[in-house]
């Protein structure tokens, strides 16, 4: 009796390790053949294997050096190109939390993991940068930002008119823990007055003194000095007014740990837009077609923004995207045009993945590598021979989990 009963034990602890194991194995998946770009700046692995448990990536190598576990759901991805998905340092989503969520979802779609929302959305949805939306974009936020009066604009950000002022709002920012201090340094075509360096100066020793780092709307070169002189730590946008000085190259040369998103404008050229039609309403569609034109004024505007990204990777600045806007395709087009600007394939992927999530201060995000999340854009075409192969989306796993592709959200 007592030898049939130890017999009984032993087959239902071994049914239980079994049903344990096979849970196990049924969270891992193994995505073989696919050609890497591990996301920061380093060759591809050609041929490799990636081993995802549940939400995380847990080795990445060489299929020759990977083993798959037994039980692992195994998709070939022969010919197709693995990337980490876009982290989108620049945008302004929906001020409502539907809104936000299909913003979210949005990018998802189009391959961007993160995205952070620069000033223009209320505190009442920073709780959201907790949530895991199924199926959508990291979200972070600097919540309000900062700006002098400009009535007749959005007035979500805080208008301050002296030092107290200013450095009383760094202190409700740092109180409802933003990612990040967002200002507008613009006097927007002459309509408002901006910040003045007190003002500013103010706004970035108060957030330095708070743990939190300031990144700046720019349009001048002058503003840009100031800021850099003051201890500004990022730009939210380059020198778009004329061509970049020696002075402006030195100063920047005395921070390296200075961030620029170029946020580069329309390049006033007429591309092809095909790529779209498939993912947009028709009338949404046609909008964008209807805007695809050549336009001389945009192309001088280019011109200045790109010759002074080319200075700026040159020296070795960081480099992330952001497309300022609330455009969910945007980043795919902003590294077109880093590239056009003189950046490689591979330096504006590297500034799109590992650069900005180290800006963002994201742990978990920017690279294929054993550790961090499962965000993988899988691509039909190699987006280090043409940039705008990263529009040619063939699946995109979020956290490990498959987005619905089937149609726009």
């Amino acid at each position: 009796m007592r030898l049939l009963k130890t017999f009984a034990l032993a087959a239902s602890v071994g049914l239980a390790l079994s049903a344990t194991s096979n849970s196990a194995s049924a969270q891992i998946t193994a995505y073989e053949g696919a050609r890497v770009i591990v996301g920061d700046g380093r060759a591809p692995i050609e041929n490799a294997t990636i081993i995802v448990n549940g939400a995380r990536i847990q080795q990445v190598g060489p299929s020759t050096g990977v083993q798959v576990p037994a039980g692992a759901t195994r998709v070939n991805l022969a010919g197709k190109t693995v990337m980490p998905m876009i982290v989108d340092t620049h945008v302004h989503l929906t001020n409502n939390r539907d809104g936000l969520i299909r913003d979210l979802k949005q990018r998802a779609y189009y391959g961007i993991s993160t995205a952070q929302s620069m000033g223009t959305n209320g505190f009442n949805l920073l709780p959201v940068r907790g949530e895991n939306v199924p199926g959508g974009a990291r979200y972070l936020s600097a919540g309000r930002g900062i700006t002098r009066p400009e009535p007749g604009r959005d007035n979500t950000p805080f208008w301050v008119d002296t030092e107290e002022q200013a450095r009383g709002v760094v202190r409700e920012l740092a109180a409802n823990k933003v990612d990040i201090v967002k200002i507008w340094v613009d006097d927007r075509n002459g309509m408002y007055p901006k910040l003045t360096p007190a003002l500013y100066g103010a706004i970035i020793d108060e957030a330095h003194k708070n743990n939190l780092r300031v990144t700046a709307h720019i349009f001048t070169l002058e503003d840009a000095k100031g800021l850099l002189r003051a201890g500004v730590d990022a730009f939210a946008h380059s020198v778009r007014d004329k061509d970049v000085d020696d002075e402006f190259m030195t100063l920047v040369k005395q921070r390296p740990n200075l961030v620029v998103n170029p946020n580069l404008p329309d390049r006033g050229v007429k591309t092809d837009v095909a790529w779209l039609q498939a993912s947009l309403p028709a009338a949404e569609f046609q909008k964008v077609q209807e805007e695809n034109v050549d336009n001389q004024r945009a192309q001088t505007a280019y011109g200045i923004q790109a010759r002074n990204l080319a200075k700026l990777t040159a020296a070795g600045v960081k480099i992330v995207e952001g497309e300022d806007g609330n455009t969910s395709y945007g980043p795919h087009i902003e590294m077109e045009d880093m590239v056009i600007a003189g950046m490689t394939p591979m330096q504006v992927i590297t500034a799109s993945a590992k650069i900005a999530a180290e800006f963002l201060r994201l742990g978990d995000a920017g690279t294929i590598e054993a550790g961090k999340s499962a965000d993988l854009l899988v691509l039909d075409a190699n987006p280090l021979d043409d940039i705008k192969n990263t529009r040619k989306i063939w699946a995109v796993y979020l956290r490990g989990a498959a987005v619905d592709r089937s149609k726009r959200p």
